[in-house]
């Protein structure tokens, strides 16, 4: 499981110009599965994700976590982090779990979020056409990799 965390301003995405998640302050997420993640998986990413201190404090060192000020998350699901391009220039996605196992994973993924963290969490639409803007605070951009524990 791979979650590209992005300290946002704010983000929202859009499907068939409708509006359908929108945070202020917070992280916009792009979540991605491969065959292989679990349970364990998933509580290891949102822990981290819920626990990861990088907002600034008033001494500006990033020491702050979501919670701490108050922060949303704009989660969306991400196939394409599984590309693979060691070979030729069109990315193979191989790796990625197959969209209905991608699907369980990733609503259980943000209900660990909202209920074991109690954290705010909108979505896109999975699998669905998005058009993700938001504003990158720092910028800052952390990777989490259940594989790299």
């Amino acid at each position: 499981m791979k979650v590209v965390v992005q300290r946002a301003k704010n983000a929202q995405v859009v499907v068939n110009n409708d509006v359908v998640g929108k945070i202020d302050l917070g992280y916009l997420l792009l979540v991605g599965f491969t065959h292989n993640d679990q349970s364990e998986d998933i509580k290891y990413c949102a822990k981290k994700v819920a626990n990861l201190r990088v907002f600034e404090d008033e001494f500006h060192k990033m020491n702050l976590s979501l919670n701490d000020v108050h922060g949303k998350i704009l989660s969306i699901s991400q196939f394409t982090l599984y590309g693979n391009t060691e070979k030729g220039n069109r990315p193979s996605f191989i790796d990625a779990a197959r969209p209905e196992q991608a699907t369980a994973l990733y609503n259980e993924f943000n209900e660990e979020l909202r209920k074991v963290h109690n954290l705010e969490v909108q979505t896109g639409i999975f699998g669905a056409d998005m058009k993700v803007s938001f504003t990158n605070d720092g910028p800052v951009t952390i990777i989490i990799d259940s594989n790299n524990r």
